[in-house]
């Protein structure tokens, strides 16, 4: 059950200078390759492209082929209350059970805010926000 849960990733490392992002979202563009959500971590000269995509192998493969160094990650998303105290209790849930939430991005959609969140125990996290009540993407809604 845990495992409908988990959501394929794509991570795009390439170098932070001006262009990479279009190249990225244009290479997806042509393939016809929707983005659902994505973020930008920067370090050291280079940029990690985060990215929630409809189709993440065609994703990997295409952006492979024009010589991106691409990776798969597991992620969750977690609605949460779109108002004051959402997070909170969401990272309430993860840190008593001592989960490390190692990054995360949200977005706010029609019906809720999404936390996408990238957790060091993953299943033990899905269980955990299940069973506090908490609702779950199925990795079915993005690919």
């Amino acid at each position: 059950m845990e495992k409908s849960y988990i959501i394929k990733q794509i991570s795009i490392f390439s170098e932070n200078r001006p262009g990479r992002l279009a190249a990225v979202a244009g290479a997806l563009k042509e393939a016809g390759i929707n983005i659902f959500a994505f973020s930008i971590a920067e370090a050291d000269g280079f940029g990690v492209v985060r990215a929630l995509v409809d189709r993440p192998e065609d994703a990997h493969r295409r952006l492979t082929d024009l010589g991106f160094r691409v990776s798969f990650t597991d992620v969750i998303g977690v609605k949460m209350r779109d108002e004051p105290g959402g997070l909170s209790e969401i990272a309430g849930v993860l840190g008593d059970a001592a989960i490390n939430i190692e990054y995360a991005y949200a977005y706010s959609g029609r019906d809720a805010a999404v936390l996408i969140l990238r957790v060091d125990q993953v299943e033990d996290a899905i269980r955990k926000i299940l069973g506090s009540g908490g609702e779950l993407l199925k990795a079915s809604t993005f690919h």
